[in-house]
């Protein structure tokens, strides 16, 4: 049967779908908690990784002339903890560890020379981590089990970026949040003889009260000043579809949807110096993929797979479409199993304006991006 091939655990195509991608996904995206785990044999499970990709965002033009500042969006780490523990025959939970959202950028002259508004900055960016729990409780039904996955987790927040000048004077800003709740909830059903599963899950969105902030003021004498700030990071909801085809072969596939256009604005308020925002205005998300996975034999298999990621942007960034190659092994390598992918991604060109809420008018010529993943799993 279709299904003795992957036994064992040998096949996990959904934990595929993610090492083979460079996380090139809409918006901020980074990386999605590792629940897929709870699906794997064994009632002890560890597996742990990171995802390391480099953009290559840069500006064609900025301010209408030719940009020459080079790559402005940074090279950037994921890691992924998850451990599941299997409580009885029938219900398990995971433990997870990932940075869901996140940006990291560094402004060449040309790009500063071309802001307006309060600052000229040199860097901006944010970072997210995710701290969740989340069960699994299944039930035979028909030739297959039925599961149904709900859970929390809490998800913090830092914001900090570098003025050089402009209306506010040079300084440090920073934002934190050192945590809000959200949940997931979600259901499956699999039929393991055939390597079939097809899974929904739902992951709610963050409202972010940052109150712990400053404006540190680096070349005048002025007593630093507190900053509050306010934003929601998005929902989101994810079908995902695996089956085997043949022996030794199987096909997946993904959608995702999610809601970037509730982050229009990131409000922040210095004291002293009034009320600001970063505009953003996205709309919403649409993330696609489809891949193929083999089994060579008992300790290697293999998988590559296409992914199509919609453009977010309104104009007020270039953010646009992407379409990411990816590839990946599965290895049995001594008690437990390697994982290892690389992709590459095409990113469309773009454009921005001021009069559609950007910093500085720019265009993007669109470029390339490329990532690497891996991870480690001993199951007990």
């Amino acid at each position: 049967m279709i299904g003795k091939i992957f036994k064992n655990g040998i096949l996990a195509a959904a934990a595929f779908a993610a090492l083979a991608s460079t996380a090139q996904a809409g918006g901020y995206s980074r990386g999605e908690a590792d629940t897929d785990i709870l699906f794997e044999s064994g009632d002890f499970i560890f597996r742990a990784g990171a995802t390391y990709v480099s953009p290559r965002r840069a500006f064609k033009t900025t301010g209408g002339t030719a940009n020459h500042d080079g790559v402005y969006s940074n090279d950037y780490w994921i890691p992924s903890v998850a451990a599941k523990i299997g409580i009885s025959e029938n219900f398990a939970c995971a433990l997870t560890y990932t940075q869901p959202f996140g940006a990291d950028a560094t402004y060449g002259p040309q790009a500063r020379a071309a802001m307006v508004g309060l600052g000229k900055y040199s860097d901006k960016g944010f970072e997210t981590n995710e701290y969740g729990a989340t069960c699994d409780v299944k039930f035979d039904v028909g030739p297959g089990k039925i599961h149904f996955l709900g859970g929390v987790f809490l998800q913090d927040f830092t914001y900090d970026a570098t003025n050089e000048g402009g209306l506010l004077p040079a300084g440090k800003f920073h934002l934190r949040d050192d945590g809000a709740f959200g949940y997931r909830i979600g259901a499956a059903y699999e039929i393991t003889e055939y390597a079939l599963r097809v899974s929904l899950m739902y992951r709610s969105e963050v409202k972010h009260e940052a109150d712990e902030g400053y404006y540190d003021f680096t070349t005048l004498p002025i007593p630093t000043r507190s900053a509050t700030g306010y934003g929601t990071l998005p929902q989101s909801l994810k079908l995902s579809v695996q089956t085997g085809v043949a022996p030794g072969w199987l096909v997946y596939g993904s959608v995702k949807w999610t809601d970037w256009s509730v982050l229009d604005t990131l409000n922040y308020t210095i004291t002293g110096l009034g009320a600001n925002k970063d505009v953003y205005n996205w709309k919403d998300g649409w993330t696609l993929q489809a891949g193929v996975a083999h089994v060579f034999n008992e300790k290697l298999t293999g998988t590559v797979n296409l992914t199509w990621d919609s453009g977010v942007s309104t104009g007020a960034d270039i953010h646009g479409d992407t379409i990411t190659l990816g590839a990946g092994i599965l290895a049995k390598v001594g008690p437990g199993d390697l994982r290892f992918g690389g992709g590459i991604t095409r990113m469309s060109s773009g454009s921005q304006s001021i009069a559609k809420g950007a910093t500085f008018d720019a265009t993007g010529g669109g470029g390339w991006a490329y990532g690497v993943t891996g991870s480690y799993k001993i199951s007990f």
